[in-house]
């Protein structure tokens, strides 16, 4: 649509459309208080419908507290964990089960995912097919117009199915609501394909990115999708196809497709990109419209916000459970003087927000001042030496998440932050991943240049000469390092490690190498019952 809602407008109509179907449970109309063909009167109605299924991805997908393909994606790989913390934290050994791959089809978390993200594709369906019987031209919107509404749902289904094969690889492949009821698993290469077929066939059809389509799935957004899909395509197809995520990424940077504010660029600063004001990002591509004042929160804090008593540190009014820390292994992997070890974690000594008075602990450490530590161990007892593990770690075992600030209280745009799915940087990193392997794993000048591009950010100029990659200092295994350590927190490393072959081979912490059928989850035990069609993965 050439007036697309922008950030506010989509805030509203996510509201007005869960106000008329607040209820994601499948057994129930997804028109639950409005028929549906009283519904798609005008085009506002027809941008609601569009817009449900985005706004259900978050569920699964941004770390907003449910058990979705965040969780999954991050704490079965090498930088996050979420050990249990003297009386807190064990939650059934779920998350200990996670970090040492040792899960079974039985997990209940694991069911949760499977359950939102194949309800987002209920949606999606469901979208398309009533799009199927809507007068379009009765209601103002011109087949163009038509056209590029319905490649946008196609292409969120994409990137859903693309998801899903990530985590699961062979699924069904389901386009209609309920047809067929039972439906039988299809290869990975097959569900691979059908991604790739809708993508390709849609994305040219996309609104480029801008302000307007901001909260949209717009044509960077595509390509970016795209961009994701080739590189992993030996993965995922058993063929490489490191030119086509080349000339997917090119389309990216050369501006073929937009921005936020004009041409797509690297921000000079690191915070930047996850700021409070993160929706102005030169270099941001796709991410989740959340606005505190629009009443549609992007709510970090339950994973990665400690207890109460860290409010006053950052003098915000939300805490969290205390969850995630980062593995002592992840940490150390950053230098000391990279800025992004200062700006994107909480380390050490904990004061109240502006003083030097210090927060006090409330568990192990109760009463005394609060530190973050790179540790997982019991050092309240006295141990101050072995590696630890994920039953041994207390209230202020390892560093903390701080890559996405809220700003304080009384901050204008306090808690106004959007989740963040794509930005340039990844096109970047792809861009150069791809020469790499085109050219034996040796870095090629053009390589260097797109990761030294986002590297420089993250040191001081005068320590930036003694940390330039060069063809000689920068390879694979490196690439995977560096790679860690920008996408940090951003629930992009079980797929990486994969990648590179590390996921199920490498050791990290107290993490050892785990059998390569654990590159893939298990279909969960309930949908295997309940559909005779699907077919169990390889060693479960």
């Amino acid at each position: 649509m050439k007036k697309i809602i922008n950030k506010a407008g989509f805030i509203a109509a996510v509201l007005m459309f869960l106000s008329i179907n607040a209820c994601t449970d499948l057994d129930e109309n997804l028109y639950s208080e409005i028929p549906k063909e009283n519904f798609y009167r005008n085009q506002r109605e027809v941008m609601q419908a569009v817009l449900r299924p985005f706004t259900h991805m978050q569920a699964w997908l941004a770390p907003t507290g449910q058990s979705g393909f965040y969780y999954h994606s991050a704490m079965s790989a090498d930088q996050l964990a979420w050990p249990q913390k003297g009386r807190h934290g064990y939650d059934g050994g779920d998350h200990i089960r996670l970090h040492y791959h040792t899960w079974t089809p039985e997990e209940s978390r694991l069911r949760s995912a499977w359950n939102l993200m194949w309800t987002g594709v209920g949606f999606l369906n469901s979208t398309l097919e009533d799009f199927e019987e809507v007068d379009f031209p009765s209601i103002g919107i011109s087949e163009e117009e038509k056209a590029s509404i319905t490649a946008e749902v196609k292409v969120l289904r994409a990137f859903h199915y693309m998801r899903i094969m990530d985590m699961w690889g062979n699924v069904p492949i389901v386009t209609n609501v309920a047809d067929p009821l039972n439906a039988p698993t299809a290869s990975r290469e097959e569900v691979f394909n059908f991604v790739k077929e809708e993508l390709e066939a849609n994305v040219d059809l996309l609104q480029p990115l801008s302000q307007e389509t901001l909260g949209r799935v717009s044509k960077a957004a595509g390509y970016a999708m795209l961009a994701e899909l080739y590189l992993n395509a030996e993965v995922w197809s058993g063929t490489p196809m490191w030119d086509e995520c080349i000339a997917a990424c090119d389309k990216i940077i050369s501006g073929d497709v937009g921005g936020l504010n004009g041409t797509l660029s690297l921000d000079e600063n690191i915070l930047d990109p996850f700021s409070n004001t993160n929706d102005q990002s030169n270099e941001n591509i796709f991410q989740f419209a959340f606005s505190r004042k629009g009443g549609f929160t992007f709510d970090w804090a339950g994973f990665f916000m400690g207890y109460s008593n860290m409010s006053a540190a950052l003098n915000v009014g939300y805490s969290g459970w205390n969850a995630f820390v980062v593995i002592p292994s992840a940490f150390d992997a950053f230098e000391e003087n990279d800025l992004r070890k200062e700006e994107w974690f909480l380390f050490g000594p904990q004061y109240k927000y502006g003083t030097t008075e210090p927060i006090l602990g409330t568990e192990e450490w109760n009463g005394e001042p609060l530190v973050y530590v790179n540790s997982i161990r019991r050092e309240s007892e006295g141990d101050l030496e072995s590696d630890g593990g994920m039953t041994e770690g207390e209230e202020n075992s390892g560093a903390r998440f701080h890559k996405y600030r809220s700003g304080t209280l009384n901050d204008e745009n306090y808690w106004e932050n959007d989740y963040v799915i794509y930005r340039l940087t990844e096109i970047y990193f792809n861009k150069a991943e791809a020469l790499m392997r085109k050219n034996g794993g040796t870095a090629t000048p053009e390589a260097v240049e797109l990761i030294n591009a986002s590297r420089q950010r993250s040191f001081d100029a005068a320590d930036w000469p003694a940390e330039a990659y060069t063809t000689a200092t920068l390879d694979l295994d490196e690439l995977l390092a560096e790679r860690g350590r920008e996408f940090i927190f951003e629930g992009k490393r079980r797929t990486d490690l994969i990648r590179f072959g590390k996921f199920t081979t490498a050791s990290w912490w107290d993490h050892e190498p785990s059998d390569e059928t654990k590159a893939l989850f298990p279909i969960p035990s309930t949908q295997i019952a309940s559909n005779p069609n699907l077919e169990q993965n390889p060693g479960y």
